[in-house]
């Protein structure tokens, strides 16, 4: 991205989250999964440089996506190669379960990234939380921006609305940090352009391990405990 005249929030944002997208990526060994939450209009997967063997998932509006595919097919804008890029609407009943049948392991590294993606209540982000914390690996990151307004109480200082993210998101598992779009536009040199923004930039880590690893650790118990079993009776 361009920063020469990029020092609004939004700016700053995507160019946060692009570079953090792509250092995480670059540090994963073999199968890389990318989960993108958008409005459908997202041109990370075609304007990003992502490594071989990187599958990019878009959770987004089915109409929204559709109409922008199009769009950048007509211009040429193409997915890197090795590369693999997957939509999931955003109106499946069981997220979770799309994006399985779509390939997404859980017993896999991922990084999931959110920016746009129409969130019309906070029970409708907590359903994203979810579902991010049940597919995300402990150490997986989620991070992007959210409206300001999804706080239950009109958020008055950062400090308030600190609390109320960390509440939020360790109730799913996740360490979170409010990321400071003026710390953003000085490391990169900027000066932060005056005037409001209702979202919240934000990065976080997942603590807890995901579905698919609890499943195979289940599985793996049962196994020794049955081994254990049999040895047992032998010896009788």
């Amino acid at each position: 991205m361009d920063m020469k005249q990029c020092s609004h929030h939004y700016c700053l944002a995507t160019k946060y989250i692009d570079d953090k997208l792509l250092r995480t990526v670059n540090h994963i060994e073999g199968l890389k999964q990318v989960v993108l939450l958008t409005d459908g209009m997202d041109t990370r997967p075609y304007r990003l440089s992502w490594p071989t063997s990187t599958i990019i998932f878009d959770i987004s509006p089915d109409r929204v996506f559709n109409g922008a595919a199009e769009k950048l097919k007509g211009v040429g804008a193409k997915i890197p190669r090795s590369c693999l890029f997957l939509h999931v609407p955003l109106e499946s009943s069981d997220l979770q379960q799309t994006l399985r049948a779509k390939g997404f392991n859980g017993n896999r590294p991922s990084i999931w990234a959110m920016q746009g993606l129409p969130v019309m209540t906070l029970a409708n982000f907590e359903d994203i939380l979810l579902t991010v914390s049940g597919l995300s690996m402990n150490g997986c990151g989620f991070l992007g921006e959210l409206p300001a307004w999804l706080a239950e109480t009109e958020i008055v200082t950062k400090t308030s609305a600190r609390e109320w993210m960390e509440k939020l998101f360790m109730n799913n598992g996740f360490r979170v940090d409010m990321i400071c779009y003026e710390e953003v536009a000085k490391s990169l040199g900027k000066k932060l352009a005056a005037g409001p923004y209702k979202n919240i930039l934000f990065s976080s880590e997942q603590l807890q391990f995901s579905d698919d690893q609890m499943e195979t650790w289940r599985r793996e118990f049962q196994r020794v405990e049955e081994q254990g079993d049999e040895e047992g009776f032998e010896e009788l």
